[in-house]
């Protein structure tokens, strides 16, 4: 586990009820992480250093 880019709090808010197990916001930090890095290098690739929603 890195550094969390998501923050617990909003994960609850936005999990409808739900119960959130204690490793989830790693976990999906971790995603979000991975997203990121991807739209990076589609933006890199594409001689852009700004990322945009169309890199998602």
């Amino acid at each position: 586990m890195g550094e969390l880019v998501v923050v617990r709090s909003k994960v609850k808010d936005f999990a409808e009820g739900m119960n959130v197990a204690g490793d989830f916001a790693d976990a999906l930090s971790d995603k979000v992480v991975a997203m990121i890095k991807e739209a990076a290098k589609r933006a890199s690739e594409n001689g852009r250093k700004t990322l945009k929603p169309c890199d998602l």
